[in-house]
């Protein structure tokens, strides 16, 4: 059984415009009948994951940014998921978890963390590259290595560990969907993250989701408007 607060928050987003009910939803099994079961898991994992590791972080870890690319990476995900015919709300629970390994080197290892963000600086290199220099272990592989002890899907465990390797025509189109979702979510610049460098997208990844211009427009409008409902109800 969910507890009170968590059903809550899954009820408000239930019933947020993200997804455009028509008549009020007041339970669980409610919202599991109207919405599915996936959407529901997806929320569910949303709220949970969002109340949880805000404690545990010394330092210059900045929670509620982190959360705001999550989740705007998880509503760019659901957005594309569409376009490549994947089920949305897989996409979107992939898109929130992709950076969770960076969550879990910031709190359980919050002063060799510290080491990290030093090295960045002074190096003047990637986070990946700093990580793997300080840990030995970047945030990519310790998230898909949690994905998979939670026992997600295969799917979504290679799309959280390769969200920053480029696509090419072998990628499956999860791990495509949620390493576009990223560059989008950086690109949007909804996290207030510090130094948020947009990262590049290759030519087969424009190829394969084929947006126009006015697809372009559209993607962002709806995502930034996603985007706000869901923060509203998460991290408000």
């Amino acid at each position: 059984a969910l507890d009170q607060s968590l059903t809550a928050k899954t009820l408000r987003l239930a019933n947020s415009s993200f997804y455009g009910l028509q008549s009020k939803v007041i339970s669980i099994p409610q919202a599991i009948s109207v919405l599915g079961f996936r959407s529901i898991r997806s929320l569910v994992t949303a709220c949970a994951l969002t109340g949880s590791f805000t404690e545990t972080a010394r330092g210059s870890f900045n929670f509620k940014a982190f959360w705001r690319h999550s989740l705007a990476t998880g509503v760019c995900a659901q957005l594309l998921a569409r376009r490549l015919k994947i089920h949305p709300d897989s996409a979107f629970t992939a898109g929130l978890l992709h950076d969770i390994g960076a969550l879990v080197l910031a709190t359980r290892f919050s002063e060799q963390y510290q080491h990290m963000l030093a090295y960045r600086a002074l190096h003047d290199c990637s986070t990946l590259d700093a990580e793997r220099a300080v840990f030995g272990i970047d945030h990519a592989l310790v998230g898909s290595m949690l994905a998979r002890h939670w026992k997600f899907p295969l799917a979504m465990q290679s799309a959280v560990g390769r969200h920053h390797a480029d696509p090419d025509v072998s990628t499956p189109a999860l791990d495509l969907v949620v390493h576009a979702a990223n560059t989008l979510a950086h690109a949007l610049d909804l996290s207030a993250l510090e130094d948020d460098l947009v990262p590049p997208l290759s030519a087969h990844v424009w190829q394969v989701l084929a947006l126009t211009e006015a697809d372009s427009m559209a993607l962002f409008a709806q995502a930034e408007t996603s985007f706000h409902d869901m923060c509203q109800v998460l991290i408000a």
